[in-house]
């Protein structure tokens, strides 16, 4: 569903769940946003975060917008793997 322009800050968007079986350091993961966008992360819980709007969207500057999330461990080396997220205002 498309995100209505008028939409307030810190609305959230999408909630994002994430999971290593990994224990200790190895099964602890991070998330990250890509890129200058009117989006930002929170914690949820343990394994999930929000994707709120960070600022005011103005779809006659842009329709949509392309999210990629990565998702990385904290093992060494660190794994980490990403999606994308298609958002349409």
């Amino acid at each position: 569903n498309p995100i209505p322009e008028d939409s307030f800050p810190s609305t959230v968007v999408a909630v994002i769940n994430v999971r290593d079986r990994d224990s200790g350091e190895n099964g602890e993961v991070s998330c990250k946003i890509d890129g200058n966008l009117p989006f930002r992360l929170e914690t949820s819980s343990e394994n999930s975060y929000k994707l709120v709007i960070a600022s005011a969207l103005d779809r006659e500057n842009v329709s949509a917008y392309n999210i990629t999330i990565t998702a990385a461990d904290r093992g060494r080396p660190a794994l980490w793997s990403s999606a994308e997220l298609v958002l349409e205002v």
